[in-house]
């Protein structure tokens, strides 16, 4: 498939996870990405993995708590490739703790990543997509529609992402721009794997949202990225896509 041939997308958290699997997909499929991440080890992976399968990638190592170099690395990132077509903010973390524990250098950590870096991307995106009649694929989640013991930082930052795209939908829905996001449930990456609970928890209470047919492969959620991302989406826009198996239907 080519779906993204001659496009030119951003993808944030391309170092592992889902970030790279999304990065992974869309250089197969004809795209010129620029994947972005704090870590310069796991960028460097990354682009292994894209050349080995005979495709090309740029990589920026950038800190996205910081608008300066949100903004910049957009900026280098249409001086690198000529424009851009797409933004996709996949990068994100997850820790959690009693409401009482949480520090606040750990509620800033979780905001800055979440949803501060995701804001300023697109806000510095959003000029050149409009050139380009592109779109922006923002990474929320199921804990974003759905309160979960024991991550009131995560469920808030990922209720500020359903939020922020569909805002921005709303300002932008006469504009040749498309502006949605992904809601996924429990991925089998790195992320979840190191995950860890405080260890006085009430499991009790985390039975409702622990689902009933465990966790997807990033490569399940990249399908819906991708598909989000292309031309095959050109009527979606202002979307929470849940991609979760079932564990917001109830």
């Amino acid at each position: 498939m080519t779906r993204f041939e001659n496009k030119i997308m951003l993808v944030t958290g391309a170092a592992s996870g889902l970030g790279r699997a999304v990065t992974l997909r869309m250089a197969a499929e004809g795209a010129s990405v620029m994947g972005v991440d704090i870590n310069a080890d796991g960028l460097a992976e990354t682009a292994s993995m894209v050349e080995a399968d005979g495709a090309s990638i740029n990589t920026l190592t950038v800190d996205i708590t910081s608008r300066d170099a949100c903004h910049q690395a957009v900026a280098d990132t249409v001086a690198a490739l000529g424009g851009l077509d797409g933004l996709i903010n996949v990068a994100g973390l997850i820790k959690a703790n009693h409401v009482a524990d949480v520090t606040e250098a750990e509620w800033r950590l979780m905001f800055g990543v979440n949803v501060d870096g995701m804001f300023f991307l697109s806000q510095a995106a959003i000029p050149h997509l409009l050139e380009r009649e592109g779109n922006i694929v923002n990474i929320a989640s199921n804990a974003a529609l759905m309160g979960q013991a024991y991550t009131v930082g995560y469920c808030a930052s990922k209720g500020a992402v359903v939020q922020l795209t569909k805002a921005m939908a709303m300002e932008f829905v006469k504009s040749p721009i498309r502006i949605n996001a992904v809601a996924p449930g429990g991925i089998d990456t790195a992320l979840a794997q190191n995950y860890e609970m405080p260890d006085d928890v009430d499991f009790s209470l985390m039975q409702a949202y622990m689902g009933f047919r465990g966790m997807a492969d990033a490569n399940d959620i990249a399908s819906a990225v991708l598909f989000m991302a292309s031309d095959e989406a050109r009527n979606v826009h202002g979307s929470i896509f849940s991609v979760d198996g079932g564990l917001t239907a109830s």
